[in-house]
């Protein structure tokens, strides 16, 4: 065997141990999430009891950072105003909206300004004035400088009253029961320091003064993918880690904190745009150099829907996003992997992120091209070319068809037949041109990552057509 075959031998084995590994893991991960919905579902009778926890729950502060978000903050706040918790408060935290974001909110909830004392426990940008509803009074509005959504949390930390915080984005819809499926964890076990829920596409859906009326799939292709692509990341992603208490991010739209511990962690890191992973990720590294016990769960109930982009720019910036805040996320907590306490989370979880999910797009995109060129050129087989379609493309239609399955089975969300022939349409077509133009982007975003300085969020083009005030 010359250098040359060496060299495509050892490429092609690569190759394939890689996908086998990577689709093996999500394997793995899925068989986790099956085992804690079926503990769920014999669990689930006592939803359908009378509650008796109004008197134990303790009361939440929801945070929601805006900015230019006029198309939908009025929507997601009576949202939050109607859900069913004992006490809470909501406050509005105006990141210096360039829209009319802050006049909707005058408007639509008849704020006025209200000066209050704001003790600073987390430097932000200066705050320019407080306001709050004549109408409701749990809602206020804090009015800033802007400086990101990181910076934006930080600033309702510093504002809120309550020992518990949940963050939500301001294009969310939550439903009438979210806080008190969220809150479970913390009733059950004193060590739990933070909660996740699960994040649905609303593009499609019918909302009508902040109540979801109708659950619908999205027209547009990109939305719809993208509904595929939600099932399968928090059904037996962020599910299968939570089981063995090594997940790694709670989505920014939808996340329950205990506030205390995260103050001691420092409060969110303002120069970073994947804010909500690189706090959890911290918290796990921190917590376990003190050797404090803590839980951080996931609750798998489908309980927070959010717009999805539907325009191909918009998705693209978005992922491009995402691969650098998990960059971001990872090179910043780098103690955690390996460490002497690290445990699941530096053992398995962030190994795992780091081989699978941040150099995930490059081993994946060579791993394709190699290929297609090896069997072109006639360097590998075509028995060894099938068996790489098997691993890469048919395992990867098997694990989104295990998301639809799982969802179907535990929650039936989406009821029609047509709606789950669409999806079992859609969880094969990703496979053939979305799922690589995906592996692209987050590609560029490692690039940009490890060649271009801090980057910014930016704004999301907002259509809030599934929106409607009565």
């Amino acid at each position: 065997m010359n250098t040359h075959e060496l060299i495509v031998h050892f490429t092609t084995v690569f190759v394939l141990c890689y996908f086998v590994l990577l689709n093996g893991g999500y394997l793995l991960l899925n068989f986790l999430s099956m085992i804690s919905l079926r503990r769920r579902s014999q669990e689930i009778i006592l939803d359908d009891l009378p509650q008796v926890y109004s008197a134990l729950e303790p009361p939440i502060s929801v945070l929601v950072p805006a900015f230019n978000e006029e198309a939908t903050i009025a929507a997601s706040v009576r949202s939050m105003l109607q859900l069913s918790y004992s006490e809470m408060e909501i406050i509005v935290i105006n990141d210096g909206s360039a829209d009319g974001t802050l006049e909707v909110l005058k408007q639509e909830f008849g704020l006025q300004a209200f000066p209050e004392a704001y003790r600073i426990q987390i430097e932000t940008k200066p705050v320019r004035g407080f306001y709050r509803s004549t109408r409701y009074p749990n809602l206020r509005v804090i009015d800033k400088i802007n400086g990101g959504k990181a910076d934006s949390l930080n600033a309702g930390i510093n504002a809120s009253r309550y020992p518990l915080f949940c963050g939500v984005d301001a294009d969310s819809i939550l439903q009438r029961d979210s806080l008190q499926r969220l809150v479970k964890p913390f009733l059950t076990d004193s060590t739990v320091v933070a909660t996740g829920g699960t994040v649905r596409v609303a593009n499609g859906c019918e909302v009508r003064g902040g109540y979801l009326t109708r659950i619908g799939l999205p027209r547009n292709v990109w939305a719809l993918f993208q509904v595929v692509e939600y099932l399968r990341a928090f059904l037996f992603g962020r599910l299968g880690w939570s089981v063995i208490n090594g997940m790694l991010i709670i989505s920014g739209a939808f996340g329950l904190f205990r506030k205390d511990a995260v103050l001691a962690a420092g409060g969110y890191k303002p120069k970073t745009i994947g804010e909500d992973m690189e706090l959890v990720v911290r918290m796990h590294r921190l917590l376990r150099e003190k050797k404090q016990p803590y839980r951080i769960d996931f609750i798998p109930d489908p309980v927070c829907w959010t717009e999805a982009p539907e325009d191909k720019a918009t998705l693209r910036n978005q992922r491009i996003r995402w691969q650098r805040g998990l960059s971001e996320s990872l090179s910043a907590n780098w103690g955690l992997m390996f460490s002497r306490r690290g445990g699941v989370p530096g053992w398995l979880a962030f190994p795992f992120m780091l081989l699978f999910e941040w150099m995930g797009p490059l081993v994946e995109l060579g791993g394709y091209i190699f290929m297609v060129f090896a069997w072109y050129f006639g360097w590998v087989s075509w028995e060894a070319f099938a068996v790489f379609l098997f691993v890469a493309i048919g395992l990867g239609i098997l694990l989104s068809a295990s998301g639809l399955l799982l969802e179907e089975m535990s929650f039936h969300i989406y009821p029609k037949p047509r709606q789950l022939l669409v999806l079992a349409l859609v969880v094969i077509a990703e496979n053939f041109g979305y799922r690589q133009l995906n592996s692209w982007w987050r590609l560029v975003g490692l690039y940009r990552w490890a060649t271009q300085g801090e980057a910014s969020w930016g704004a999301m083009t907002r259509k809030g057509s599934w929106q409607r005030k009565v």
